[in-house]
């Protein structure tokens, strides 16, 4: 491979995605993953974008606003410390995607190195890397595409173990401070 490759393996997200939102990060990830795959190839490199059908960390969609509800419902609104919490209270698990067979659809494109990875998930990166594919560098989402109410799924995400490069750095502290809406700023009841 002698010309320079960004990509980008989304899962899917219709609330973001589709309906625009602001409570994760994935259209803006998919929105800046676009665009880096524009940049390279208009230096002369290529990009993909590889959108995979795993809606809500493959929970399925009911369940992924289930856990949204909950998150906004809980006690003092939604808090990155209870990010992963309110998944596995609702759903059992944090998450239940399968990475092991994604790498899959990058052999097939004959894509054997990846010069910008456009992701901050280590279960990506790790079945990425685990299937053979060299990556040369992560590349996170810039700080001022981030919806304010998405602070909550980035600090969780990061202190977690995510990849936040020199953009995000989380400790035990900051994870407490993050917080979102509540049920009260959209006017809800119990």
């Amino acid at each position: 491979p002698d010309k320079e490759l960004a990509v980008r393996v989304h899962d899917e997200c219709n609330g973001s995605d589709v309906f625009g939102s602001d409570v994760c990060t994935c259209r803006p990830f998919l929105h800046h993953s676009i665009e880096v795959a524009i940049e390279t190839a208009q230096k002369g490199g290529a990009g993909v974008v590889i959108y995979f059908r795993k809606e809500g960390r493959a929970l399925g969609e009911v369940t992924k606003y289930l856990v949204y509800n909950a998150r906004k419902r809980q006690e003092g609104g939604d808090k990155a410390s209870e990010y992963f919490k309110c998944t596995q209270n609702v759903a059992g698990v944090e998450d239940s995607r399968f990475q092991a067979l994604m790498p899959d659809a990058l052999h097939w494109l004959g894509i054997t190195k990846i010069d910008k990875l456009v992701s901050m998930s280590n279960m990506k990166y790790d079945a990425i890397v685990g299937s053979g594919i060299e990556v040369v560098e992560r590349v996170p989402i810039p700080e001022h595409l981030v919806p304010k109410d998405a602070q909550v799924e980035i600090a969780a995400k990061v202190f977690a173990g995510y990849e936040g490069g020199s953009v995000y750095k989380v400790d035990e502290e900051a994870v407490k401070n993050v917080v979102g809406r509540s049920k009260d700023d959209f006017g809800l009841k119990d």
